[in-house]
């Protein structure tokens, strides 16, 4: 999978294996198949969240006229609720 990709069409894309894997008619092979390309788009789809978050930090610092990088505010409440 290139990572030249869009975020949107990572994300259609991963939606899109998604639902097919929640259809209960694919064989094993190819849920597994299905299980990697989602992982390789949750990847990508991470890593351009992450520049994007990059990007509005360094936005925030340039409109402010600060030289320091503000944290990204993170919704604490969220990873709360995921408990691994």
């Amino acid at each position: 999978m290139a990572s030249d990709v869009s975020f949107e069409v990572a994300l259609k894309k991963l939606e899109a294996i998604v639902e097919e894997m929640e259809s209960d008619e694919l064989p094993l092979e190819e849920l597994i198949k299905h299980y990697e390309q989602g992982t390789q788009l949750a990847g990508v789809c991470q890593k351009k969240l992450a520049e994007a978050e990059l990007k509005i930090q360094k936005l925030e610092k340039n409109a402010a006229g600060e030289l320091e990088l503000k944290p990204f505010p993170v919704d604490d409440d969220t990873a709360e609720q995921d408990p691994q």
